[in-house]
């Protein structure tokens, strides 16, 4: 969601804080700004839309200062305008803020009865009107922020700059990541270690509740009792190559591409150098003593949930429940003994996920994580996190992550399977064998790009799509839905094809297109029998199969994509290549933006 950036440096702080706000561009934002201290003088510049137009702003209004703060806002409280970006400035500070201040309410009343006037809709601008008012009772910077501090309620990642003071940051982080990164007498701040990248790759992240005296030769970090609490700093590899192009057009075409290869690396994490065993990093986990598993996560990560779902029910006989987290604690489930908690989140910030795995913390016997991200606070809080090692993905839309998040949960389930007795050794060594050759399955998948792109420029023509499946394929049915309502703006849903007879088959005629997920499995049948359903009713049927899929019920639909052959097992990850293709090329067809879709967020760290 929103990014925030700050910097104590050696040069001239206004070009750093943009080029960093650009590598938080995935993050999803509506405006931009930027503050500085120049000769002790306080200033700031802001921009609704994209950061060019704050570059522009900043050609013709430069801002000069080696210290200074930045944001990239995705609006919650107040419109996206100019006069709701971020800095926040009251009389002698500026803050950024990411997060939403609940008691914001409260914390107005008390600055109206001191008469203190506002100018913004936002939540973010009683911190910034509470540090000054403390400021203006005569309070240092550092206790005047310890005091607001003290008074907000919510989720807030923060960053105080302070007029007069060009050697000082205060950072705060509860509920919104925020890491400190250290260089040779500069220091910065970031909402995450990508904004830091090319400043330095030493870093230490807040924890819960601590906030932060920087200097460019010092930090000083208190935890939530007002004890010292410095964090360890590590070294952190960011490979800059996955924050760039690659020469692709889009982030979202060059992350589609790279699936094969990131898979490899996924595959070859979990699985031994014979290709007979899964090997997890310690802990570990012992399937054989595990009763029950609960899944929970959000979006896309939701549905690579649901299609494991199948496999750890299928395979390995172990019952699982899914839960959409923003539902989860609120219905307050009851937790049996035996119960392990798996959450998945590409970003192991998103803030509904977080909130329900602690929830579970002294529930479960155990909570483990698929996470892109191991120095996020889902992975750092979790007794065993999974690295799903798909890389910095910088689209909005999830592509390889959700590949990498099935193959984990994949290579999970088997694990399972084996260790609960329900498949033998020589059983596991197939399966893993099928699975470590689904990269060179998936390079032959992409071969459908120049088809797809040919239906895609028919699908633009819609105005509304369905998406049909069966088994595990019906969560991916989801998926495709969920792809292209990202990124073309075409309203699109899924629904079990059993389903679609009780009810849905009422919206299909010759304009709706209904995209068929059927590959030759156990199912194939059944699905095939509903997509007839569709076709007696004059429907647009795309039927996306294998060829032998093809060959039996291929005649007389409206269009074909053809996949390679594969276990049925191993088909949702597969399939999740022309779930993307087909919402990339139509949303190509359609002029969208592609890796910012308009009010969405890559990493959603509010609930």
């Amino acid at each position: 969601m929103c990014g925030i950036v700050g910097v104590l440096g050696d040069h001239e702080a206004a070009p750093i804080l943009v080029e960093a706000l650009k590598r938080l561009e995935y993050r999803g934002y509506d405006s931009a700004g930027i503050a500085t201290v120049n000769d002790l003088k306080l200033d700031r510049r802001r921009a609704v839309g994209k950061l060019v137009n704050l570059s522009d702003l900043l050609v013709h209004e430069p801002l000069a200062g080696k210290s200074g703060i930045g944001h990239t806002r995705w609006a919650t409280h107040g419109a996206p305008n100019t006069g709701n970006a971020h800095p926040h400035k009251a009389g002698g500070v500026a803050v950024v803020h990411n997060g939403i201040i609940e008691n914001f309410r409260e914390l107005r009343e008390f600055l109206a009865a001191n008469g203190v006037p506002f100018e913004t809709d936002t939540d973010t601008e009683t911190v910034a009107l509470l540090a000054n008012y403390y400021l203006d009772q005569g309070l240092s910077p550092r206790d005047a922020a310890e005091q607001t501090i003290a008074r907000l309620e919510g989720a807030y990642a923060l960053c105080f700059l302070f007029d007069g003071h060009d050697d000082l940051l205060i950072a705060a982080r509860k509920g919104s990541p925020l890491a400190i990164g250290h260089g040779d007498g500069e220091m910065f701040v970031g909402s995450d270690a990508i904004a830091l990248a090319p400043m330095t790759d030493k870093i230490c992240y807040l924890e819960e509740g601590d906030w932060a005296v920087i200097t460019r030769n010092s930090v000083e970090i208190r935890d939530a009792a007002g004890q010292i609490a410095n964090r360890d700093v590590r070294t952190i590899a960011i490979d800059t190559a996955h924050v760039d192009k690659g020469g692709y057009k889009h982030f979202m075409a060059k992350e589609i591409a790279e699936q094969p290869t990131v898979l490899q690396g996924a595959l070859a994490h979990y699985i031994n150098a014979e290709g007979t065993n899964v090997t997890l990093p310690d802990p570990g986990l012992d399937f054989a003593k595990v009763e029950r598993l609960t899944m929970v996560a959000c979006g896309t990560a939701y549905l690579a949930c649901m299609v494991a779902k199948y496999w750890f029910e299928q395979i390995a006989g172990l019952p699982v429940e899914v839960d959409v987290a923003s539902e989860f604690r609120y219905r307050e489930p009851p937790v049996t003994p035996g119960t392990v908690a798996l959450f998945v989140s590409q970003s192991g910030e998103t803030a509904d996920t977080l909130a329900a795995l602690r929830y579970m913390e002294g529930k479960a016997a155990k909570i483990v994580s698929v996470v892109n991200v191991p120095e996020s606070s889902i992975a750092r809080e979790s007794d065993l996190p999974l690295p799903i090692l798909a890389g910095t993905e910088i689209g909005v839309a999830s592509t390889k992550a959700f590949t990498c998040q099935l193959t984990t949960l994949a290579i999970l389930a088997l694990k399972a399977a084996h260790e609960r007795g329900k498949i033998s050794s020589t059983e596991l060594a197939d399966k893993l064998s099928n699975l470590r050759a689904l990269p060179g399955i998936l390079n032959l998948a992409l071969g459908i790009e120049e088809r797809s792109s040919q239906i895609a420029a028919k699908l633009a023509e819609a105005r509304d799509i369905l998406f049909l499946g069966r088994g595990a394929m019906y969560p991916l049915a989801h998926e495709g839905a969920l792809k292209l309502k990202e990124i073309s703006y075409i309203h699109a849903e899924a629904y079990a094809s059993g389903e679609l007879k009780h009810g849905p088959i009422a919206l299909v005629d010759q304009h709706v297109p209904v995209i068929v997920m059927a590959p030759t499995d156990a199912l194939f049948d059944k699905t095939i029998s509903n997509m007839q359903e569709v076709m007696a009713r004059g429907g647009k049927v795309l039927l996306i199969t294998d060829q032998q899929g093809a060959k039996i019920a291929g005649e007389g639909v409206w269009d074909t994509l053809i996949m390679p052959q594969i276990d049925p097992f191993l088909a949702p990850i597969l399939y999740a290549v022309p779930a993307q293709l087909l919402a990339y090329h139509t949303a190509i067809a359609k002029g969208t933006d592609v890796d910012q879709p308009r009010n969405l967020a890559k990493s959603v760290t509010v609930e």
